[in-house]
């Protein structure tokens, strides 16, 4: 059974919204978009191309597969390790509307959500990767279908738009498995989802 793997740009505030582009995502009036783009250095792009070679699938929210649709499939080099994964490798995409998707491999999914990704986990051999795709990202934790998150926090505060994690997040504990800080100051974080938070107490018990 493959690993449910969540790889999310944040701000140091916990913003998601259009790290790679001023019109990426301009919902509710966002003008910061493109915020990731001085960060990514060689250290940034090893750590991305190891991600990608453990992929064996990958599951887009259909604002960022209508990003990669639009880039990827024109980068033909097979030994590029992003576009000869994505390009080759099967994508499901989550949308109510999009009936004919163009890019070859891709398969919608329109109906339960969560039951159609348990059972995509359960064949995939490898993998199951989500890339930004917030609103999806949001979704899965909400579900606890997440297995791993790499969490990379840019060394910004945007003070506007989408958070990762809005109020009202389910309550989830995880347990960090490895980390590194790329020179360009992005921290680089992954943890594995173990269940529940469990809380405690730093007052001096009574009789002290």
């Amino acid at each position: 059974m493959g690993k449910l793997v969540v790889t999310t740009f944040v701000s140091l505030d916990g913003v998601y919204q259009a790290p790679g582009g001023p019109q990426e995502d301009t919902r509710d009036g966002f003008e910061q978009g493109g915020w990731s783009v001085p960060y990514g250095d060689e250290d940034f792009g090893r750590f991305i191309d190891g991600v990608f070679s453990r992929v064996g699938a990958f599951l887009l929210g259909r604002r960022t597969y209508d990003i990669f649709a639009g880039y990827w499939p024109k980068v033909t080099d097979p030994a590029d390790p992003v576009a000869g994964k994505l390009n080759a490798l099967p994508k499901y995409v989550v949308s109510s509307t999009l009936t004919d998707p163009a890019w070859s491999g891709t398969t919608v999914i329109s109906g339960d959500v969560a039951k159609e990704v348990t059972a995509l986990k359960e064949r995939t051999d490898g993998e199951l990767q989500v890339h930004g795709s917030g609103a999806l990202a949001q979704s899965l934790f909400a579900a606890d279908l997440v297995d791993t998150l790499h969490l990379l926090t840019f060394p910004v505060v945007l003070g506007a738009g989408r958070r990762l994690f809005p109020e009202g997040s389910l309550p989830t504990a995880f347990r960090h498995t490895g980390g590194s800080v790329t020179g360009a100051g992005v921290s680089i974080q992954s943890y594995d989802r173990v269940g529940r938070p469990e809380y405690g107490s730093y007052e001096l018990p009574e009789n002290a």
